[in-house]
This record gives C-alpha cells, sequence and structure tokens, in this order.
C-alpha cells in the first residue's frame, strides 16, 4: 500500500504505534519478570502517537496536504503484531527487536521525505526514530531467559 499524502502518514505512523503497543502489552503479560520495560515502551508508544499529531494538526494546511506527498510504502513497514502461543522469550525479543528497526526505517524515511516543507513534523519524527534506537539497544540488553 502506497503512502502518498501528509495524513495517510500519520495515520501509517498512529497504526504503527497501536499495534507495537499491543505487542509490548502481550510481551508484559508473558513475561512479568520484565513487565516493567514492556508497559513503558507501551506508554512512549501512545505519547509517540500525541507528539505527531500535534506535530502535523500544528502545521496542515490544504496547500501542504495538496501540494506534498510521500512516496513510502506501507508494506515495508509492517510487522507480525502478535505472537504465536509457542513463541519462547529469546524469538519474542527479535520480534520486538525486527519490529522497532522497521518502524524506526519508517520514521527516518518519512522525516527524510518531509524536512523539505515541514519543520514540525520531521522532527518529531527523527525524534521518535532516536528514541526508538535506545529501545533496540535496551532490547539487546536484556538477558535471555
Amino acid at each position: 500500500m502506497a503512502l502518498n499524502t501528509a495524513s495517510e502518514v500519520i495515520s501509517f505512523a498512529r497504526r504503527l504505534e497501536e499495534e507495537s503497543a499491543g505487542l509490548y502489552e502481550t510481551l508484559a503479560r508473558r513475561w512479568p519478570a520484565t513487565e516493567d520495560t514492556w508497559l513503558t515502551f507501551a506508554r512512549e508508544n501512545r505519547k509517540n502517537i500525541i507528539q505527531v499529531e500535534r506535530a502535523y494538526y500544528g502545521v496542515i494546511s490544504d496547500a501542504l496536504e495538496g501540494c506534498f506527498a510521500f512516496s513510502l510504502d506501507a508494506d515495508s513497514y509492517t510487522f507480525p503484531a502478535g505472537l504465536l502461543e509457542k513463541t519462547g522469550y529469546t524469538d519474542a525479543l527479535g520480534q520486538a527487536v525486527a519490529m522497532e528497526e522497521k518502524i524506526i526505517r519508517f520514521y527516518s524515511e518519512a522525516a527524510a521525505q518531509s524536512k523539505s516543507l515541514m519543520a514540525d513534523v520531521p522532527r518529531a519524527f527523527a525524534m521518535i526514530a532516536r528514541k526508538r534506537e535506545g529501545r533496540v539497544a535496551t532490547l539487546k540488553s536484556l538477558p535471555d531467559k
């Protein structure tokens, strides 16, 4: 699915944040020993939605929406939003890292494509990508069980 307009990209960002928050909540239920980490990530996701939408609605205009087009393929950034019942902890960590890397790539590419026309939205995208890079480091530092 092609993402061409700013509103499509913002809606897709919301979907990524909600789906990844859902995965983190599932991980929290399944592995209570690391519940705090997972629930912190889920809360941050909801804050990311607010941050992006505020930046977008602060600068949106008909001219922006009508004249600016992204060239992003949503399928390149999708990930499995759930865990199979038999998924082990190590595989779940790997799935979370892969998910974060796709979301980082989405935010980074969306920031790059919108940088020449807007300031607030690409700044929000880039900030979220950087925060998520920290998550990857956190995920990779969690002990295997």
